[in-house]
């Protein structure tokens, strides 16, 4: 139903941003680079994790203690 987007729709749907945001712009934009690096920053964190873990598992002196009561 949908084709491609081309040009001419890349150009209205910047125009309608602009009138939509205004002079927020940039500030949603900032808003938007800050979330995708704390996003980045929680995928590195979660592998090392996984890296982390699977190191425990392969050398036995390396495994993490677990909390037994």
């Amino acid at each position: 139903m949908f084709g491609r987007i081309g040009g001419y729709e890349v150009l209205i749907l910047m125009i309608l941003g602009l009138l939509v945001f205004g002079r927020r712009l940039p500030e949603v934009g900032r808003s938007l680079g800050k979330g995708i690096v704390e996003f980045k920053k929680g995928l590195s964190g979660v592998q090392d994790d996984i890296d982390r873990a699977g190191i425990a598992a392969d050398d036995p002196s390396k495994q993490i203690p677990s909390n037994q009561a």
